[in-house]
């Protein structure tokens, strides 16, 4: 019970140190939506995309994620994956989006590394050449199966970061690792607590997303209480932290890297 005790009391400071933090930052460096109209914010292109006229020849894909528009943006990610046959000269968009359609599950809703209502895109994985043409049947597979097609809940799930934790677990060599403030990623339906975790390499525990523990490649160490994420990335040393994401040494995945 001691333990229990300390760690409870650890486990609080970290998430309202992280979210002071978050807030902190998010005021003096990220260009923030918040006092602007959803229907103004910026949503052109972050130029982070190869060109896919240039790179016709070249299957690539790719996994995004932005903060989210207006305050919840301080604590929370939407995350999407696009990708491009060889041959092709244009993208193809997946989200979650929450509102305007019964079926969540959009196809380009958006531009494929566009601002998301204001807010700059990070890039989380990145494959090009007959690795990413090979995963391209997979991810397409796994994006028509995904099983909350009609179902969308901010917290703890299912949202946007649950689709791309599901697409994560369906195609394993995706490598994908959602960053610690993807709120929803962890999210399982309660007769099935325990499988892969969003790399898809792994184990996962969790009750709902709202408790439970990660042990993957690529997530490293993480324990989940109420939908806020704390661990350790053992591959790349880093802390995994709510509202932040991942702070370390550069070269992981992740919205949030320091060095």
């Amino acid at each position: 019970m001691v333990y229990l005790k300390w760690f409870s009391l650890c486990y609080l400071c970290v998430v309202f140190l992280s979210l002071g933090y978050s807030f902190a930052r998010a005021t003096q460096e990220r260009e923030s939506p918040i006092g602007q109209s959803w229907a103004t914010a910026r949503r052109d292109s972050a130029r982070l995309a190869p060109d896919p006229v240039t790179f016709s020849k070249i299957a690539i894909v790719q996994v995004y994620a932005a903060p989210t528009y207006g305050w919840r943006g301080r604590v929370a990610l939407h995350p999407w994956i696009i990708f491009k046959r060889a041959g092709d000269t244009q993208y193809t968009r997946y989200d979650v989006i929450g509102w305007g359609s019964s079926n969540v599950v959009r196809r380009n809703y958006a531009i494929p590394d566009g601002f998301w209502f204001g807010s700059q895109p990070a890039l989380l994985v990145s494959h090009q050449g007959p690795e990413a043409e090979a995963m391209i049947p997979q991810i397409e597979s796994a994006i028509s199966r995904y099983p909350f097609a009609h179902t969308y809940h901010a917290w703890p799930g299912p949202n946007s970061n649950t689709f791309m934790a599901h697409i994560g677990r369906e195609v394993p060599a995706l490598a994908l690792d959602l960053p610690s403030n993807a709120i929803g990623k962890d999210y399982r339906p309660l007769l099935s607590p325990v499988g892969l975790p969003p790399s898809g390499r792994g184990v996962q525990v969790s009750l709902l997303g709202v408790l439970g523990v990660t042990a993957g490649i690529q997530e490293g160490l993480e324990f989940n209480i109420l939908g806020l994420n704390l661990g350790v990335d053992i591959a790349s040393p880093a802390l995994r932290l709510p509202f932040i994401g991942r702070v370390g040494f550069t070269g992981g995945p992740g919205v949030a890297e320091k060095e």
